[in-house]
């Protein structure tokens, strides 16, 4: 009787110990709490609002969602790199203006007016990395000023005035579905399968983590740190002109009001609350994700709710702030435990 307690008694100890160092991680793992919060934000604001669930309020923010997820994404990869991006919004409005122009004023044919505004916003992300890397300029002041000088370009173009006339192609990616799924939710989900695969899957991917946890320690390595940061200001910059011509068909004109104004902010929000730290080095795709999901069911949900437009701002900021304040608790945590 005794001999076959002990055996039971040690496999409901080890059973108690693993479901123990589950929850423990579980705990630990920063997209579970996000996606849990996507779940529960959704649920109650269907629950409170039967128009929030319909197909057509899902449609429009899978819309939203394909637009501030590619820069959200693109935002996070520097950021995995130690550094950081401020003008992924500005570059993605004036991305917009320059696709109108080439079309409109030169007579470019769509294709080659986004290829033409691709390679510039690829050059532009290039310079950023070198300036970063060779320069040893600080990240916030490179990006500001790109941020300051895309601004007045966008106005220097139009004036103040919009774009009209623009090729039908840019609204057949920017309008259509593909079974009742817009097509630019479709792009950002493959956009975000390849940057996971990129990351999870491949060792260029693990050198980035390596090059924003420990720089020095990624050097001795042998790990060419400097290409790796370049490659990921170039993919940002990318990413952003992208999402500029979802953004151009989405509203058939090149408008230079408003257009990826403060659009930086939500993609560093996204990332922060997706669990990506803003000392690089940790973060993940699905992490990111979820956060962008978050930030436009909240926005939506404030919009649903007939809350007054001033507050949205209030919220997104409380959001954040609570994203970085569990960042740094994490990181310590982290430190202390090491």
């Amino acid at each position: 009787m005794k001999t076959s307690t002990a055996p039971a008694l040690a496999d409901l100890g080890a059973a108690g110990q693993s479901r123990t160092s589950l929850l423990r991680r579980l705990a630990e793992t920063p997209e579970v709490g996000v996606v849990a919060a996507c779940v529960v934000v959704f649920a109650a604001l269907a629950i409170d609002k039967s128009t929030f669930a319909s197909a057509v309020n899902l449609q429009g923010m899978g819309f939203d969602l394909a637009q501030y997820g590619l820069i959200a994404i693109g935002e996070s990869l520097v950021i995995l790199t130690g550094g950081i991006d401020l003008s992924v919004g500005a570059l993605l409005g004036t991305s917009v203006i320059l696709m109108s122009w080439f079309n409109v004023r030169a007579g470019l044919p769509p294709v080659l007016a986004i290829l033409v505004t691709l390679l510039i916003a690829g050059t532009v992300g290039l310079i950023h990395g070198l300036a970063v890397t060779r320069l040893k300029m600080a990240p916030f002041v490179v990006t500001l000023v790109t941020y300051t000088v895309a601004q007045g370009v966008t106005l220097a173009i139009t004036s103040g005035t919009s774009i009209t006339g623009i090729g039908g192609l840019f609204s057949d990616v920017g309008q259509q579905y593909v079974a009742q799924v817009p097509l630019p939710l479709i792009l950002f989900v493959i956009v975000a399968l390849v940057a996971w695969f990129f990351l999870e899957r491949t060792y260029a991917g693990r050198q980035v983590y390596a090059v924003g946890g420990n720089a020095e320690a990624a050097r001795l390595a042998g790990i060419r740190g400097e290409r790796r940061i370049v490659s990921m200001y170039v993919t940002s910059s990318l990413l952003s002109a992208f999402a500029g011509i979802m953004v151009l068909g989405r509203m058939g004109v090149g408008s230079a009001s408003g257009v990826g104004v403060g659009w930086e902010l939500s993609a560093i929000a996204a990332a922060v609350i997706g669990g990506v730290s803003l000392v690089g080095g940790q973060g993940r795709i699905i992490g990111i994700v979820a956060g962008t999901i978050l930030l436009e069911l909240i926005n939506n949900g404030l919009t649903t709710l007939q809350i007054n437009s001033n507050y949205t701002n209030i919220v997104l900021g409380c959001v954040l702030g609570l994203a970085i304040t569990a960042d740094r608790l994490r990181a310590r945590s982290v430190a202390r435990r090491g």
